[in-house]
């Protein structure tokens, strides 16, 4: 068989904005969603200054905006926003609250349940909402059994992946591989026609998870549980030879530092002033600051003022307290009014009262409070250490609005809880039995949740991921051009000239580990659109069914155990648990392996190859 001859000048030309993507997604300084509208605008500029025509087929660049419009995408972004409703409403509370009362009777088989449930839900739920359920249920029982997280989030987070798998709507990976296949003339998957390889795959998957993953864990501590000390306030008395007598609030501040925290000044009973840069201080003010007590000492001896708290100076018999107060840790999530923001910008200390005292970004140290934490962009994953009054945590908590790993509220929950799960439930029923495509029955069940009140307009907002739709559209794009062009029969040539007379099984195990490596290196939907219409062209000129070569695309690229950005969720449990980059490539490649070797059997057999 002769080396395929290369395509023409545009299909070569797409073939390298398809390796100039890649390079693109896998870097961590570029917003993916920036990544993706430059190769959207670069595909549609080129085929608009030069026009693609080969045969009957003309490509006209405004074509490539279709992804905005593609049901995948709509299937996509409404199941989205269900999963939204889902957490806001703590519809999964009740399950949540008995996996937590389980864990005291067996550890180790409620740790398998977790995995089993954890799963099972991701197959019909967004796994994010579900990640967001078990995170604190399972650094809870960490805190009070005295052990580490470390051992159980990161396979609680890949169980999730898993069960994802299982559907068509369990990923948005599925949605877009089945949307793309059935555009290509393929009979339109069911919600389940793939459960069975999946279900076999990731039952040994999750034996893996829950006898083998923790024993290759090592232990980590949490990443600021313990960085940053409490807050307390108290307050400096300006003494006559103190050098903060005489002098402007000003000028203290640059003595001490932009760190100095003055809420009020008291100059006699019952005369409190706001603390203006011009204000002259006196002997016998009283600065009421907030800060930890090594900082209060510090200010102390640096201003040369006697630090109070309450009547009394303070020693060893009148310590400083901090009555009232917790501390939680908030993690940013996929919605959260946090994400792509600043503290700043969001007022987050007016909203919530409470204050920042440390911020853990993956790959980062953790940044504390003298480094101008409310400056810094927040993304998916990033802990907040905060502190504030109980009732404070506890009603910010209960809105659901934000993920808080502590152990000292419930979950939340809401009358609504009950509506929202049925009109969930209703959403898949529908989808499953027939009745409605998902992407109708998605919006359709959106629109229940709107008018229901279990989701506010707000709310449905802010669980639409810009990045995820963006990467859709750019990969949808790249994917059309990829097959008007020709590319796409191209890479099949080369991949079945490479695989020359190798069996079937062969063929699809090695569609599959790549797919597996590019999803841990690029985005798993793009990997997953550009895959599919390879693997139909690879089955079209090897005189095989379809099927199982789109099935392993779907599988491979929802691979994404072996590097921590290769999913949200996994940014989510990396922080969390305080793990490093190589303890994703220690459990993850084990567990693509083993996925991998079991889906090469599987889908051949199934499909009689």
């Amino acid at each position: 068989m002769p080396f395929p001859a290369a395509p023409d000048a545009h299909g070569l030309a797409v073939l390298i904005l398809i390796i100039i993507a890649f390079a693109l997604f896998t870097r961590e300084s570029i917003p993916l969603e920036t990544s993706s509208l430059t190769i959207l605008v670069l595909l549609v500029a080129g085929f608009e200054i030069f026009p693609y025509t080969h045969g009957p087929v003309t490509i006209h660049a405004i074509d490539f905006f279709s992804g905005f419009g593609h049901e995948a995408l709509v299937a996509v972004c409404a199941l989205m926003i269900a999963g939204q409703g889902i957490v806001r409403t703590g519809a999964l509370e009740p399950v949540g609250r008995s996996l937590s009362k389980l864990w005291s009777i067996s550890p180790l088989f409620s740790f398998l349940l977790t995995l089993v449930v954890g799963a099972i839900l991701s197959a019909f739920v967004n796994n994010v909402p579900v990640v967001v359920l078990l995170l604190p249920i399972l650094i809870s029982i960490s805190v009070r059994t005295g052990g580490t997280p470390s051992n159980h989030l990161m396979p609680m987070g890949f169980a999730t992946l898993i069960g994802g798998m299982s559907t068509t709507i369990g990923t948005s990976t599925n949605l877009l591989v089945i949307s793309i296949a059935a555009e290509m003339g393929l009979r339109r998957f069911g919600m389940f026609d793939f459960a069975v390889p999946a279900v076999i795959a990731g039952s040994i998957a999750i034996a893996y998870l829950w006898l083998i993953a923790p024993l290759l864990i090592p232990k980590r501590q949490a990443p600021i549980g313990d960085r940053s000390p409490r807050l307390f306030s108290g307050q400096l008395h300006v003494e006559e030879d103190s050098f903060a007598n005489g002098k402007a609030l000003s000028e203290v501040r640059e003595k001490v530092g932009p760190a100095f925290k003055l809420h009020d000044i008291s100059r006699a009973p019952g005369l409190h002033m706001r603390p203006f840069p011009d204000l002259i201080l006196k002997t016998g003010d009283l600065l009421h600051v907030w800060d930890t007590p090594a900082n209060l000492k510090e200010y102390e001896e640096v201003l040369g003022t006697t630090l109070y708290t309450g009547s009394d100076p303070v020693d060893d018999e009148h310590p400083l307290t901090a009555e009232d107060q917790q501390i939680a840790e908030i993690v940013v999530t996929q919605g959260s009014p946090l994400q792509n923001t600043t503290l700043a910008r969001a007022r987050f200390v007016d909203r919530y009262q409470l204050v920042t005292l440390a911020l853990n970004q993956a790959g980062t140290k953790v940044k504390t409070l003298r480094e101008r934490i409310s400056d810094v962009t927040l993304r998916d994953g990033d802990i907040l250490l905060v502190q504030g009054p109980a009732d404070q945590i506890a009603a910010m908590k209960s809105t659901g609005n934000l993920l808080v790993l502590d152990a000292t509220s419930d979950l939340p929950t809401t009358q609504k809880a009950p509506l929202a799960m049925l009109i969930v439930v209703g959403i898949v029923l529908t989808a499953a039995l027939g009745i409605m495509p998902i992407a109708i029955s998605a919006i359709c069940g959106v629109l229940l949740l709107l008018l229901s009140r279990c989701l506010r307009w707000q709310d449905a907002a802010q669980a639409l991921s810009i990045p995820v739709i963006m990467i859709v559209v750019a990969s949808l794009a790249l994917g059309k051009a990829l097959l008007a062009t020709g590319g796409a029969d191209y890479l099949a040539q080369v991949f079945v000239y490479a695989a020359s007379d190798a069996s079937p099984t062969l063929v699809i195990s090695g569609l599959m580990l790549v797919m597996a490596i590019l999803t841990n290196i690029v985005s798993n939907n793009a990997a997953a659109v550009i895959g599919t219409p390879i693997a139909i062209s690879i089955a079209s000129q090897m005189g095989l069914p379809a099927e199982p070569f789109v099935l392993t695309v779907l599988f491979g690229a929802n691979m994404s155990f072996a590097t921590p950005m290769a999913y949200k969720t996994n940014l989510l449990v990396m922080n969390a648990g305080g793990y490093l980059f190589m303890d994703f490539v220690r459990v993850g490649v084990p567990l693509i392996l083993l996925m991998w070797v079991t889906l090469s059997w599987l889908l051949p057999t199934l499909y009689g190859l």
